[in-house]
């Protein structure tokens, strides 16, 4: 498989590498930035709108539920279709999305944001199986690079969103909107992608699978997905509620906007960083625990009211989401044996992790609708956050997703494979 793998990638590239480096970062760039720019805009969007906090809550909620459905299909309509042309009609469709949702009416801002959500499905899915093919040496770094870019974007669009708002009569509108900007810079740079000759995913038809091969009947397998379910449930519920939480403790909603930015800020070095470290470990059973531990701490701290404490806490939170989500992209690597597997392993874990993900901000909304304070929707967060700490430490041992493969009677047989990157 390793002299496959390698052959395609020597084979498939045509447009100089800087160029589909350049692409790759643009793409990942697009993943977060339409969705983390309506936390800080969504108590202007409930107020335009007259609607409730559980049903503002399903504004960044419908995207997670499109990940959640979309994400099995990914792989195999890239395989049909091509890698690199799935990837640019996500973007094409990301961008005709933002712009739905930005200007034609509070239904198309749910229509579009469903979009949104179909768009970035395939780009998460689909990135860290192409990273692999492409970069089959390279894992740890380009994960890293590409990780960067995506929770800087993100970063940006929560810190800004607020401040483009006040540009001139814009409103929460054309505050969305900006954010189709970097869609349509993705579009230009991904041409020249589409004129390889034969696409990655044509050629990964040819590519022998083992049959009976699931990953839904692994363990390890679920243990990576509620890994990456559970901190994406926190992550995209803090998204959505901190900027609230901290206008309840005197906040202006600029200065929430800010701070969520300061959470998101705190992911980028630790995106970076924890690829490259995780690449080189044995295991990766201590960067989980800690992971885990700084999620309770960062949580608990949310709770406690205190202004610095709550600063403190929030990165806490940054850190242990970059290093969270880094973690998962790796696991899809380092405990897969394919750029294929990887791929069927990023679908997997986020189809039923973003389903998981996808009740955060809703059940979160409705714990406060019917408690009236955050205390009860963040003790619910500190016990998800024990229950991300132990499966990151079983999803970092040194092991391999379990091949299944049935004997010539049809009963099944497993084994252990070893991870040719």
């Amino acid at each position: 498989m390793k002299k496959d793998i390698t052959t395609l990638d020597k084979t498939h590239r045509q447009a100089p590498t800087w160029v589909l480096l350049i692409g790759i970062i643009l793409v990942g760039a697009n993943l977060r930035a339409p969705l983390t720019s309506v936390g800080s805009l969504i108590s202007f969007i409930r107020d335009d709108l007259a609607i409730s906090n559980a049903l503002a809550g399903t504004i960044t909620t419908l995207p997670l539920l499109a990940f959640a459905f979309l994400s099995p299909f990914a792989p195999k309509i890239a395989s049909k279709y091509g890698m690199e042309r799935t990837i640019f009609i996500s973007m094409a469709l990301l961008f005709i999305g933002i712009m739905m949702r930005s200007y034609f009416g509070s239904y198309f801002l749910f229509a579009g944001t469903i979009l949104i959500g179909v768009a970035i499905a395939f780009g998460n899915v689909l990135l860290p199986g192409y990273i692999k093919m492409n970069f089959p040496y390279k894992v740890g770094i380009m994960t890293g690079i590409y990780a960067v870019f995506m929770n800087l974007f993100a970063a940006l669009a929560s810190g800004l969103s607020v401040p483009i708002l006040s540009i001139g009569n814009i409103g929460w509108q054309g505050s969305l909107a900006f954010w189709g900007i970097p869609a349509i810079v993705a579009i230009l740079f991904w041409i020249p992608q589409l004129k390889k000759q034969g696409d990655i995913g044509e050629k990964l038809q040819n590519t022998p699978n083992q049959k009976g091969d699931s990953l839904w009947r692994s363990p390890l397998a679920w243990c990576i997905t509620l890994f990456m379910g559970l901190q994406s449930l926190i992550f995209y519920t803090l998204v959505t509620w901190l900027p609230g939480i901290l206008q309840s403790q005197g906040y202006s909603s600029n200065a929430a906007g800010w701070v969520l930015f300061l959470m998101q800020f705190a992911i980028i070095p630790i995106t970076f960083i924890i690829p490259i470290i995780a690449e080189k470990m044995r295991n990766q059973k201590l960067l989980a625990l800690i992971t885990g531990v700084l999620f309770i701490l960062g949580i608990t701290g949310l709770l406690s009211g205190i202004k610095p404490v709550m600063l403190i806490a929030v990165i806490f939170i940054g850190i242990a989401g970059g290093s969270a989500f880094s973690l998962s992209m790796m696991f899809f690597s380092l405990r897969t044996t394919s750029g294929q597997q990887a791929s069927e392993m990023s679908g997997m874990a986020q189809s039923f992790g973003y389903l998981l993900a996808a009740t955060g901000p809703v059940l979160f909304g409705a714990l406060h609708d019917m408690t009236h304070g955050w205390q009860v929707p963040l003790i619910m967060l500190i016990g998800i956050s024990v229950v991300i700490l132990i499966v990151g430490i079983e999803s970092g041992k040194e092991k391999q997703i379990t091949k299944h493969e049935k004997h010539g009677d049809g009963s099944p047989v497993s084994k252990q494979v070893s991870n040719p990157f």
